[in-house]
C-alpha cells in the first residue's frame, strides 16, 4: 500500500503568519498534556508530500487514547463518554480503577516525521469488542497499526490482534508499562501473543511522548521494511 500524495500549499485568508513548524509540539511529561495543552502545528504543512493512516489498537483501558494525546501535534480528537453503570460487569476496570471515560468512536491525532514530510494521522480505535464493525470500518486504508498491550491481561489483545491478521494489516506491538505490571521475558510475550517472528515487539509508557514516539517510529520502520520486501516480491 502507497503512500497517499499530500500537500496543502493555501495562502492563508485570515491574516496570519503561517505557524513553524519547526516548533513541534510541546514535550510531554509523565502526566501527559492536558485538554488545554498548546499546540504548535494546527494545519499540514506545504512541506508533506506524502502521508499515511496509522490505526492504534488494543484492549480497554490499555493506553491508546493517552499515546495518541502524548504525540499529537495537534489538539487531539477524543469522543469519549463517562462511564455508567451499564457496563458494570462488560468493562473489566480492575487494571484502571481510576477510569472514569471509555472512547466509544475514536481517537484522532497528527504528527510529522522526515523532517515533516510525512504526515501520520493517527485513528485510535475503542477498546471494547462490541465496536468490531467500527474497527474494520476505521482499519480500512491503514498502512499498519501499533498494537498497545497491558501485560495484566494479554487475552484483551487478541481480538485487535485477529482482526489485523484478517485483514492482512501490517502491525508492531508495544507493552505499555503501567506502574506494578509484571515484567515478562520476551520470548514469553510473544508466545502468549501468539506474534510472528518478524512482528516487532517494543516497550513504552503511553503518557510520556518520547517513549510513545519510539513505538511509532518503531512500526514505521517495520512498514518500510514490510513494504520494501513486498515490492521485492512482486518484481520477481
Amino acid at each position: 500500500m502507497d503512500f497517499a500524495p499530500w500537500s496543502d500549499r493555501a495562502d492563508r485568508t485570515d491574516g496570519t503568519d503561517p505557524i513553524d513548524e519547526s516548533a513541534g509540539a510541546a514535550g510531554a511529561d509523565r502526566s501527559g498534556p492536558t485538554d488545554g495543552a498548546d499546540r504548535s502545528v494546527t494545519y499540514v504543512p506545504a512541506t508533506v508530500t506524502r502521508s499515511a493512516k496509522i490505526v492504534v489498537a488494543g484492549g480497554f483501558g490499555v493506553g491508546k487514547t493517552t499515546l495518541i494525546g502524548s504525540v499529537s501535534e495537534v489538539r487531539p480528537l477524543r469522543m469519549e463518554e463517562p462511564i455508567t453503570q451499564a457496563s458494570a460487569g462488560v468493562d473489566d476496570l480492575r487494571g484502571t480503577p481510576h477510569k472514569t471515560t471509555t472512547t466509544v468512536a475514536m481517537d484522532f491525532g497528527r504528527i510529522h516525521m522526515a523532517g515533516g514530510r510525512i504526515a501520520l494521522y493517527l485513528f485510535g480505535l475503542p477498546g471494547q469488542s462490541r465496536f468490531q464493525p467500527l474497527w474494520e470500518d476505521l482499519a480500512e486504508g491503514a498502512l499498519g497499526c501499533l498494537v498497545l498491550a497491558d501485560t495484566r491481561d494479554l487475552d484483551a489483545s487478541h481480538d485487535a490482534l485477529g482482526l489485523l491478521d484478517g485483514a492482512g494489516i501490517p502491525y508492531a506491538v508495544a507493552i505499555n508499562t503501567f506502574p506494578g505490571s509484571p515484567s515478562y521475558p520476551e520470548a514469553e510475550l510473544r508466545e502468549a501473543l501468539a506474534l510472528d517472528p518478524a512482528t516487532p515487539l517494543t516497550h513504552c509508557d503511553a503518557r510520556d511522548r518520547t517513549s510513545s514516539l519510539h513505538a511509532l517510529i518503531t512500526l514505521t520502520e517495520y512498514l518500510s521494511e514490510h513494504r520494501s520486501a513486498a515490492l521485492l516480491e512482486t518484481r520477481r
